[in-house]
């Protein structure tokens, strides 16, 4: 968008805008793969924006975005980034998202807490599937998009065809709805050839904006630019009168009038926030020493002008903590008090610190507030409702931390010392608690077993497992009842290693990760008889009880049934059930490879007891002594789990994907479409197979796949696998 007004003047490096209105705050989520750029063009438009006096720094060797200390080992946006700048009078909260798949949870808190995306898109690498499946979903919520195609300075770059490359992916039977506000303009051949990209030109007002010395200078583009100009000015106008309210504008156009670049403008502005039109435009960082970045001024002239601000978009839903309808929320500093915790973190001097997105009333700092979550309490985050008393409100700029008085309606603020908040809570007013309904969250499909290092770290294990699951709703925390394994459910191998790095660096907790054991199980494949004997004399009072039992197998998922068929009171009554205790306390031990025993029918027959040394002890021991001499007179089988899976992927990926499930001895049930040209493959297929399914589905769908797995009941294992899962934790 051209900068017709007067000229921006950005406050002092590091100081940190504060909105008293709504109307004068835009969020906005930046979005895209990893290695598009995102957190340097953040730092451009802090830069433009004055917010700091050189690319990136607040002060020495301090980065407004990436500054936590696994991003800086790693080189890679783990957690998501707020960065506040101010331009001419609106405050814009900059969203800083991960790109790499493993973190999508900070990825969709960002677009939670943003009322508009940028896409940032590689010249050099073009759209992938997985930037399509993120457009789609915010399409579904009528989110405002543009595109900033970044890397203009590659050789493999091409503007043209990364604007054609995003009418195809994104625009599906739109593609009118993508079009470029300005063209690029190069300088001078390098001695390489290359024609480096210096300035833009606008193609509404017709001007020339060159970045080359460093600052923004505004002219007349080259007239030999003429015909590749208009020709995209025409498709740009055609594409805004296409979607305009203006009925009568279509009928100027075609009659030759030539329509005023403002009113377009203004036109322009309303189909962006109505989510109906995605500019595309350009963006590059400033050269050492220079203040404007290529396209940055542009830039935010559009998130300003073009995206709407929190009163122009819907509230997520509310309800009382009880579950009881309330009325919908309106982003009115005066209303109830209704925020969001978007990122939590711990800091090792302040404690928990709790990012909030404040959509109704304002924050206080001081002031008592109710915290509730409510929902997740399977992956680890049990429902609370508490009231506590806040503590300093203030807004991340980097490392730093500057205090503010309140937060306003549609506003973020960090807020110290909630002490039971988790990513996801809802703070709401004391008097008036109540509860937001959470956003989608996807499910963590990649087991990682881990048990502590030493004996020290197992007295911090459980705190340090709380406060990850307290700050990653993504990450669920599961203590195996089969296996007895503590088992982090991750979204995958960067995800977890982030996490177990983050258990050692941040909480001193270091644990070793040990192959994930899934929970098999054994059953009788033929009939069998056994007799138990536990007969001890010493001295004193003994022990005595003999039974005898008959086991047979039951269909899969039948069960355990027990049968007393004792006659003439062999077994005293009050001891048969001390049988089918102790015949129950062995099926849980496993009688061949320690997994529990299922689907069988235990039929007493017989006994013996003694009038003064049987017992309920003795009788339990029988019982479990005659399971066992039963199993060693049949064949028992290995059952593994079967998990029925729903494969989502591109229809170009459903032959590799059926051919993969087969592989994993995986029984195919069919296909079915899915809307965006895509596919549905379902499928039975054995839980061992699947253990890092999450990790190849991504390397074979190119990251646009995705996967869900319900567990369908035990089947026997092949005999071959059955043996070799059988020496394996033998030899452990």
């Amino acid at each position: 968008m051209a900068d017709n007004r007067s000229e921006n003047r950005p406050g002092a490096a590091g100081r940190v805008p504060v909105a008293d209105r709504p109307d004068t705050v835009r969020n906005v989520a930046l979005v895209g793969p990893s290695g598009t750029g995102k957190t340097t063009l953040v730092e451009a438009l802090a830069l433009t924006a004055g917010a700091v006096n050189r690319a990136g720094r607040v002060e020495e060797g301090t980065t407004v975005s990436d500054y936590d200390e696994t991003e800086q080992r790693r080189h890679r946006s783990v957690q998501l980034s707020l960065v506040p700048v101010a331009w001419d009078g609106v405050k814009v909260n900059l969203l800083d998202t991960p790109g790499y798949a493993d973190f999508v949870g900070e990825l969709r808190a960002g677009l939670r807490a943003a009322d508009a995306a940028l896409f940032v898109v590689s010249a050099a690498d073009g759209v992938d599937d997985a930037t399509r499946t993120l457009w789609e979903e915010c399409a579904a919520v009528t989110m405002p998009r543009a595109v900033v195609v970044t890397h203009l300075e590659s050789e493999r770059a091409g503007f043209d065809e990364t604007v054609e490359s995003c009418r195809d992916v994104l625009g599906g039977d739109r593609p009118d709805t993508l079009l470029p506000l300005h063209l690029p303009l190069h300088g001078a051949p390098a001695a390489d050839g290359h024609r480096p990209v210096t300035g833009l030109a606008a193609l509404l007002d017709r001007r020339a904006y060159d970045y080359s010395s460093g600052e923004r200078a505004a002219g007349d583009p080259d007239p030999g630019l003429s015909p590749a100009l208009e020709q995209a000015r025409a498709a740009l106008i055609e594409g805004i009168i296409a979607g305009s309210e203006d009925e009568t504008l279509m009928d100027r156009y075609l009659s030759g009038e030539e329509l005023d670049p403002k009113m377009l403008l203004e036109d322009l502005e309303r189909a962006v926030a109505r989510g109906d039109f995605h500019p595309v435009l350009a963006a590059a960082p400033a050269a050492d020493g220079s203040r404007h970045g290529l396209g940055t001024v542009e830039l935010l002239e559009l998130v300003t002008r073009g995206f709407p601000g929190p009163p122009e978009r819907p509230s997520p839903a509310v309800t009382t903590v009880r579950g009881e309808p309330h009325p919908p929320l309106s982003c009115d500093p005066e209303g109830p008090l209704a925020a969001e915790v978007v990122r939590t973190s711990s800091d090792p001097y302040v404690g928990r610190v709790s990012l909030v997105r404040v959509f109704s009333g304002t924050l206080r700092p001081d002031e008592t507030v109710h915290v509730s979550g409510h929902g997740l309490a399977e992956r680890g985050h049990v429902d609370h409702d508490e009231d506590m008393r806040i503590g300093a409100l203030s807004v991340p700029f980097g490392r730093q931390q500057h205090t503010v008085s309140k937060c306003v309606a549609g506003d973020l603020a960090t807020v110290a010392r909630l002490t039971c908040a988790e990513t996801g809570d809802t703070v709401s007013a004391a008097d008036d608690p109540l509860l937001i309904e959470p956003w989608p969250m996807p499910e963590p499909l990649l087991p990682v077993a881990v048990r502590a290092h030493g004996r020290a770290d197992e007295d911090r294990l459980s705190q340090g497992l709380a406060r990850l699951v307290a700050e990653d709703p993504t990450m669920r925390l599961e203590r195996s009842p089969d296996t007895g394994q503590i088992v982090l459910w991750c979204m995958g191998e960067a995800h977890a290693d982030v996490l177990l790095e983050r258990l050692r660096t941040r909480y001193g907790v270091a644990v070793d990760a040990v192959p994930h054991r899934v929970p098999l199980r054994e059953t009788f494949a033929t009939r069998a008889s056994g007799r138990g004997r536990h007969v001890k004399q010493s001295g004193g009072h003994g022990q005595f009880a003999i039974c005898e039992i008959e086991v047979e197998p039951l269909p899969t998922g039948a069960g355990f049934e027990f049968v007393d068929r004792v006659v003439g009171g062999a077994v005293p009554r009050q001891f048969i059930p001390s049988v089918e205790k102790g015949v129950r306390a062995q099926m849980a031990r496993g009688v061949a490879t320690g997994h529990p025993v299922v689907d069988i029918r235990v039929t007493l027959v017989d006994g013996k007891a003694h009038s003064v040394d049987s017992s309920d002890a003795a009788f339990q021991t029988a019982g479990a002594l005659a399971l066992r001499e039963a199993a060693a007179g049949s064949r028992i089988l290995l059952l593994e789990p079967v998990d029925r899976v729903r494969v989502v992927v591109p229809d170009e990926y459903v032959g590799p994907v059926m051919s993969d499930l087969s592989g994993r001895r995986g029984r195919v049930l069919g296909t079915e479409p899915v809307q965006g040209g895509r596919t549905c493959v379902q499928a039975e297929v054995p839980g061992v197979e699947i253990d890092r399914y999450a990790v190849d589905l991504r390397s074979l769908s190119h990251g646009s796949g995705s996967f869900d797995r319900v567990y369908a009941r035990h089947e026997p294992m092949p005999p071959q696998l059955a043996a070799k899962v059988t020496a394996a934790e033998s030899a452990e």
